[in-house]
């Protein structure tokens, strides 16, 4: 009896400290952050094999088909949302990024924590309204922008093949004019004074498409 009340103090001590080290020590929190990481990853890969929730083997599939469908995988996840409600958080970060369905933003950077305002468009052309938005974002606390672009890029493909130039002329004319946008986003006067300030940092990346990692753009 005695061994057994000594070993269930042992277990509640054990427990109360690792409890205590992942809370409030760095190591702890980086544990936290990786196994988080990688129970998202094993419930991207349970999902990844379900063909019957995939449309785009669906050929003969219709838009009205496709919208029921949408509908209960909504309600699949809001249910899930609601039994599990997560911490509201301030974005600090701003990310632009192609509306291309490869590119996931939580697997960017393995955390699904709501830190990040998305701006998604065709080929990650901002317009004047992209470079408000991230303006408005940078106003309300954001610290850094993350310009992206990534490989095999659809529209960048449309913009230096002519076929495809002459069907899509005003998306290959907005790859064309993307970095004289992201000029003029940094010439904004509350952009280039924050940036001045050292209260925001802008990067330009390019994602790999197949690995979602992030490095400097060719």
């Amino acid at each position: 009896m005695r061994k057994a009340l000594v070993l269930g103090l042992s277990l509640v001590v054990l427990g109360a400290l690792a409890f205590v080290g992942a809370k409030f020590t760095a190591g702890g929190r980086q544990a936290q952050f990786v196994v988080g990481g990688a129970l998202v990853d094993v419930g991207y890969g349970l999902q990844d094999g379900l063909a019957s929730y995939d449309f785009e083997h669906e050929h003969d599939i219709t838009p009205d088909q496709i919208w029921d469908e949408v509908q209960k995988q909504n309600k699949l996840a809001a249910d899930q949302r609601r039994r599990f409600p997560r911490t509201a958080r301030h974005p600090l970060v701003a990310l632009v990024v192609c509306m291309d369905a490869r590119i996931d933003t939580n697997e960017l950077v393995g955390d699904t924590r709501h830190y990040y305002y998305i701006i998604r468009t065709a080929g990650s052309v901002m317009s004047e309204r992209e470079q408000e938005m991230l303006e408005l974002a940078v106003a309300n606390g954001v610290k850094l922008v993350l310009l992206t672009t990534h490989s095999d890029c659809a529209a960048e493909r449309v913009a230096r093949t002519p076929d495809l130039r002459a069907k899509f002329p005003a998306l290959a004319a907005a790859v064309d004019e993307r970095t004289t946008r992201v000029d003029e986003f940094l010439a904004r006067p509350a952009i280039a004074s924050a940036v001045a300030k050292g209260t925001l940092g802008v990067k330009r990346v390019a994602i790999d498409t197949l690995t979602d990692e992030l490095a400097a753009p060719r």
